[in-house]
């Protein structure tokens, strides 16, 4: 069985004791009676005539766990809960249909949505009331958990015909918003959506903090890749401009960890100091990918800081959250010690400790520590509302480094060490994108390490898995898995040229089409096979994740270019077309699908070049392919003295009947597979690419 938390005086453990999340396990001692959503669960509702009390969460979320212990753990509440409603536990890391489905019916209901997210269903699944947090007893405005679980009981009981009214009406509703297969008008899609979101990009962005909007802020890594490209292929200073505030106010935020490296969830503020202190994978894989991009086209700061926050958070990543065998664990909780932050914050008293007086000045005036406190209790988090110059960061170094160590021994935040396939993809790319930016072959050892794990432990019987933990993987993938996981794979072989990376990614594609693909155009978040619930449920707009859709065209895109493939292309440009209206309406909602638009309407090419890899000027080519033409382009690389060459010939119709020039390595730039000349140096490819 999974360690389960536990303390002395804790009750019976419940049904939630066999699962393998960790959210879940963190309530396997509740005197709620839980249920993990299943036949068990959802046959009792049924058979009983019972509503269904639906929590939905994840092993991070702070207010989860403030809702846990102000109700959960509350036997009277409990016993509320137990007598009127069959109890479900949902952990949304693991199940973002169920998360999809029903957060839209939270938002229908009350304008807004969040986690703690709390749904009251029929037995039939469908949705009459819910929210997020409910505090014990009423506050703030919000109904308590006391008097509205008896209260929607009694409704229930009582008053059948309007919940079966209002419940049908929401279920239409959230079959229009997560199932409908397209956006009307569906149809081609041109350039101009492409400069309505980079217009709203830039009217909305906080020219002096950085970021787009007001409090809180999320890190926008789409949105700054967006802006990266548009600058890259205009000349737009404006997007550079915007771009390098947002990278470097977060990076001096306190959304950053200064001493240990990463990311956290969000900022509560709009200058990015204080973080909702959570880490979690996709944000620290998708900012190390956006920083990455702005060193390879942008160039560094004068004071090295992109590739000094990609070394970091890279770093952060392979010590606390990857597991021995290689693949990448999904958070770290907001809390410690019951208390959210508490790991990462100092006092002023707590810096002299550990630097002495004259240190601890010249560090605190780098960091805006007070004596009072920048943040609760008198705490402070470390945060750079000015740049320090090159001489002080020299300074602050070692400093930074002994504060790391009188740190580690303090109670850490939890870990959810479950391993997610689709994370895993965003964070072996950004490994790849890491070593590309970096030039250092050191960073793919973990995106090796990492690919090999899912491709071995969580595809099953040919069919990839959602969720590892513990030497278990379950649960059937979701679009999202397949296609982040064979884009990661398609940057692997970009990087590596080693051939397996680039057959698995084919073989995942093809199992995608098979079981995901949806004729009308796009796809649908789960299988065809997979649990029938009250809507088939489509990835369309972004979230804090590119959405599933979004990342299956773009690696279409890739693989047609490699492999002469005119049915993905058309797969792909189906998929954009499917979601005309919403790309129209909404551009900013759908920043990685329009990346694809990019190369639909664009102009790109497939670079092949052909030449030993002990060859110097093998790798001069390569360079000179990557850095002229960062956009909009794939390249193939075949080693005429490779084992697998032949087979590379056969896989790869890019490479197909390529032969060197006198045994020098040669190059050919081609569109849908017209090649003009071949050139044999650097400078000519650049002129090519040009």
């Amino acid at each position: 069985m999974p360690d389960v938390p536990t303390r002395p005086d804790a009750p019976r453990l419940n049904r939630l004791a066999a699962a393998t999340s960790p959210y879940l396990l963190q309530h396997a001692r509740n005197p709620v009676d839980w249920y993990p959503w299943g036949p068990e669960a959802l046959e009792r509702s049924r058979r009983l005539d019972k509503p269904i009390f639906l929590s939905i969460g994840y092993a991070a979320c702070h207010w989860c766990h403030v809702m846990e212990h102000e109700s959960f753990e509350d036997e009277a509440i409990a016993a509320l809960m137990n007598a009127e409603f069959v109890c479900i536990k949902v952990d949304r890391e693991e199940r973002p249909d169920l998360d999809d489905i029903y957060m839209s019916a939270v938002q229908l209901l009350s304008g807004s949505g969040g986690w703690p997210m709390t749904v009251f269903l029929t037995p039939d699944l469908e949705p009459f009331y819910g929210g997020t947090y409910f505090p014990p007893d009423d506050r703030w405005g919000r109904p308590g958990m006391r008097r509205m679980v008896p209260e929607v009981a009694r409704i229930y009981r009582e008053r059948r015909n309007d919940v079966a009214e209002q419940a049908a009406e929401l279920t239409r509703s959230i079959r229009a918003i997560v199932g409908s297969t397209v956006s009307a008008p569906a149809g081609p899609v041109g350039r101009e959506v492409l400069d309505a979101a980079v217009i709203r990009l830039l009217s909305s962005h906080d020219d002096t903090w950085g970021g787009f909007g007001g409090a809180p802020k999320f890190p926008p890594s789409m949105g700054l890749s967006l802006l990266i490209r548009h600058h890259h292929q205009t000349g737009d200073s404006r997007s550079a401009g915007v771009v390098r505030t947002t990278l470097d106010r977060m990076a001096r935020g306190g959304i950053y960890d200064h001493l240990g490296g990463g990311f956290a969830r969000y900022a509560t503020d709009a200058r990015w100091q204080v973080p909702h202190f959570e880490k979690m994978l996709y944000d620290n894989a998708l900012l190390m990918s956006v920083y990455a991009e702005a060193l390879r086209v942008l160039g560094d700061t004068p004071d090295g800081q992109y590739r000094r926050v990609i070394e970091e958070t890279g770093t952060f990543v392979l010590r606390e959250l990857t597991d021995p065998a290689g693949g990448f664990y999904s958070s770290l909780d907001a809390d410690s010690d019951g208390e959210e932050g508490l790991f990462y914050v100092w006092t002023r008293p707590d810096i002299e400790a550990v630097l002495g007086e004259a240190d601890a000045d010249f560090f605190c005036a780098a960091f805006d520590v007070t004596p009072e406190g920048n943040w609760e209790h008198g705490r402070n988090v470390l945060w750079q509302p000015e740049p320090p110059d090159l001489e002080s960061i020299q300074r602050l170094e070692p400093l930074r480094q002994k504060l790391f160590a009188a740190r580690a021994p303090r109670n850490r935040p939890p870990l959810d060490d479950k391993v997610l396939a689709a994370w895993n993809g965003l964070m072996i790319s950004a490994f790849v994108d890491a070593s590309v930016a970096l030039e250092d072959p050191a960073w793919l050892v973990p995106a090796r390490r990492a690919a090999s794990f899912v491709l071995h432990t969580m595809v099953i019987d040919g069919r990839l898995r959602r969720s590892w933990r513990g030497g278990k993987a379950e649960l059937t993938g979701y679009v999202e898995d397949y296609a982040a996981l064979a884009a990661a794979l398609v940057d692997l072989y970009e990087a590596t040229f080693e051939l397996p990376w680039l057959e698995a990614a084919v073989q995942l594609i093809e199992t995608a089409l098979a079981h995901y693909a949806d004729l009308a155009g796009g796809f649908f978040l789960t299988a065809d096979d997979a649990e029938a619930l009250l809507v088939r449920p489509r990835s369309v707009q972004d979230g804090a994740t590119p959405s599933g859709n979004a990342m299956m065209a773009n690696v279409l895109l890739r693989l047609a270019a490699l492999l002469d493939r005119p049915d993905w292309c058309d797969a792909a440009e189906g998929t954009v077309g499917a979601y005309a209206g919403s790309l129209a309406q909404m551009p900013g909602a759908h920043h990685r699908l329009l990346l694809a638009v990019d190369w639909l309407t664009g102009d790109p090419v497939e670079v092949a070049i052909v030449g030993s890899g002990r060859h110097s000027g093998s790798a001069e080519l390569l360079r000179a392919a990557r850095t002229s033409r960062p956009y909009n382009r794939v390249v193939a690389l075949l080693d005429p003295d490779a084992e697998d060459a032949n087979r590379a010939r056969e896989v790869i119709a890019l490479l197909r009947h390529r032969e060197s020039t006198d045994d020098t390595p040669t190059a050919w730039v081609c569109r849908q597979f017209a090649c003009r000349a071949p050139v044999t140096t650097a400078e000519a490819l650049r002129d090519e690419l040009a």
